[in-house]
């Protein structure tokens, strides 16, 4: 009989984005030397999804295990704009060295910056071998980024081959429904729908109904769903940024949450379309002065 999967609630509530569930419930006990370091990564990345970067860095210091010490540097990374260049020439160092580049976190961590670095290639370099669920699920949204549908679908194959009803699994199914659309949409809605009567709400499980309901013309649940979310975390960008699309088709006025957004997440590709379209009226005006 297989072993009992200790970190299996912790995983779960990372993955679903309910971050302070996974650091209020990360006392596991009985864990082995790599679970621990496994426990760990998880309590920290959930610290850097609730924004709190400078406690990562502080806490995890030289001596730590590559995984710890990856996450510190996704942290660095987040903390500030200021810190990217060297974080990303520390990633490539690392990444090449032989002893530790092919170590897992170290290679999802590499794919989660270029990612957000929109350097596509450079990220499905580390990760495209896959090797870990969390991987090829970070394959999947790299190709849905890439709007290669049909590469994300193999990734997504992989995944079920492995294990369908992993929470990966089914996210990754939902997001790649999501990216299809049509009859799709409806098949996304019912994955967040059992996610939101298995697990605890989160703002991740909310977010992905709400898109659903706005792709299917459901603006008036979206918007329900979208303010549900908001309250749990007043600060989350997909949050913001859905709200404003959805305001926007209910005809009521957006500009609050896109000020907020500007501030909270000035590099958001939302408030970057709004100010490229602010800049082309100004300029349009000025044409016309």
């Amino acid at each position: 009989m297989a072993a009992p999967d200790l970190l299996f609630n912790l995983r779960n509530n990372f993955y679903l984005g309910a971050y302070q569930a996974a650091i209020n419930n990360s006392d596991v006990p009985n864990l082995s030397q790599d679970d621990s370091i496994e426990r760990d990564c998880l309590v920290y990345r959930s610290y850097i999804a609730l924004g709190s970067f400078q406690l990562v860095i502080n806490e995890i210091d030289s001596s730590a295990a590559t995984p710890l010490q990856a996450v510190k540097l996704l942290a660095l990374y987040l903390s500030s704009p200021d810190n990217k260049d060297a974080t990303i020439s520390s990633l490539q160092e690392w990444l090449g060295d032989a002893a530790i580049g092919s170590n897992p976190i170290l290679r999802l961590v590499a794919g989660i910056v270029f990612m957000h670095e929109q350097d596509y290639n450079e990220a499905l370099k580390h990760t495209n071998a896959g090797g870990t669920m969390e991987l090829l699920a970070l394959n999947v949204q790299i190709y849905l980024k890439m709007h290669r549908s049909d590469y994300a679908e193999k990734q997504l194959r992989v995944m079920q081959q492995i294990e369908e009803d992993h929470t990966l699994t089914q996210l990754a199914n939902a997001w790649l429904n999501l990216s299809v659309g049509g009859s799709k949409i409806q098949e996304a809605y019912l994955i967040f729908q059992d996610f939101s009567e298995k697990y605890q709400m989160t703002g991740l499980i909310l977010n992905g109904k709400a898109v659903c309901c706005m792709h299917m013309g459901n603006f008036d649940e979206a918007e329900s769903l979208l303010l549900e979310a908001l309250n749990k975390d007043a600060k989350d960008a997909e949050t913001m940024a859905n709200l404003v699309v959805c305001s926007l088709h209910l005809g009521k006025p957006s500009s609050r949450y896109i000020s907020q957004l500007k501030l909270s997440h000035p590099d958001h590709m939302l408030v970057k379309r709004a100010s490229t379209a602010e800049e082309n009226f100004d300029r349009a005006v000025q044409a016309i002065a």
